[in-house]
């Protein structure tokens, strides 16, 4: 699943690219990419042409394209496999392309929706004041953003009674922090993802958060991590912060800094990787 640098880097293409044009056509290709909206590929397509995208935004994973002049958007569900890609009108159809979205402008490029495992979609929502699609306005900001409240984040940290790499994950605590990234900085931060909240201080979860932020940096460098052909900017490069990972992929691999090989153990129907020595487990209290 793509994660906040992947996502951000998605949303700054999209906002230099289709950014105020006006929309003049959608193909809705496979039905399953408007799933989400249940008025169906139709009424999509119809609601959309004539609008104007405003600017591209982004909380945590989740990726919006507001209209200029209406509360309302199209969110952005880019699951497994989705793609944003800004092709030119006359570049061949992608072998699954699941919705066009043509501007009635000169530039000669239009936006495409492809997806080969269909998971992902688009869906048109009506926006909260605060200028959120209403789906989503339960999910955290993200460590990245200027109003990110760092003292409520961990007052209710350690109120949640979890374990701290269950606590990077949950959106409604904190946004954007996927499997990959949380174990970057619970590397960097020396700590093992089964670590009970309760028993981090004030400046060790501080300095924990500094790790998310500086990982999550680096990654938006650099593209954004990619594995597969799957995760792609709109222009379809990969990142390449996959070369620059200390803990997640690099089982039986060395430490980058203490030498002992790394571990991975499955957590959550995912899995976790760690240094043994440097992140040493939590001591079970009898």
């Amino acid at each position: 699943m793509p994660e906040l640098p992947e996502v951000e880097v998605v949303r700054r293409g999209l906002a230099r690219w289709v950014a105020g044009r006006t929309i003049a056509a959608v193909e809705v290709l496979h039905p399953r990419a408007v799933r989400r909206h249940p008025a169906g590929g139709a009424d999509f397509a119809a609601r959309l042409t004539g609008e104007t995208i405003g600017v591209p935004q982004r909380r945590g994973k989740y990726l919006w394209l507001p209209l200029e002049g209406r509360e309302l958007s199209v969110l952005g569900h880019l699951g497994m496999s989705g793609q944003l890609l800004v092709q030119p009108e006359d570049a061949a159809d992608e072998k699954h392309l699941r919705i066009r979205v043509r501007f009635d402008d000169a530039a000669g490029t239009e936006l495409r929706f492809v997806d080969q495992r269909t998971f992902g979609g688009l869906s048109l929502h009506e926006n909260t004041p605060d200028g959120l699609p209403d789906v989503i306005a339960h999910i955290a900001r993200d460590p990245l953003d200027p109003l990110f409240d760092e003292a409520a984040y961990h007052a209710a940290l350690r109120a949640k009674r979890s374990t701290v790499k269950r606590a990077l994950l949950d959106q409604s605590l904190i946004s954007g922090v996927g499997n990959i990234y949380a174990d970057e900085a619970l590397w960097r931060a020396r700590l093992h993802y089964e670590r009970p909240t309760a028993t981090l201080t004030r400046p060790r979860s501080t300095e924990l958060l500094g790790h998310v932020r500086d990982v999550m940096n680096a990654a938006l460098a650099v593209g954004g991590t990619s594995f597969d052909s799957l995760y792609v900017n709109v222009n379809g490069e990969s990142g390449y912060f996959d070369r620059s990972l200390d803990a997640y992929g690099r089982e039986d691999e060395p430490c980058r800094r203490c030498g002992t090989p790394m571990r991975r153990r499955p957590w959550m129907n995912r899995s976790s990787y760690f240094c043994p020595r440097c992140q040493r487990p939590p001591r079970l209290v009898s």
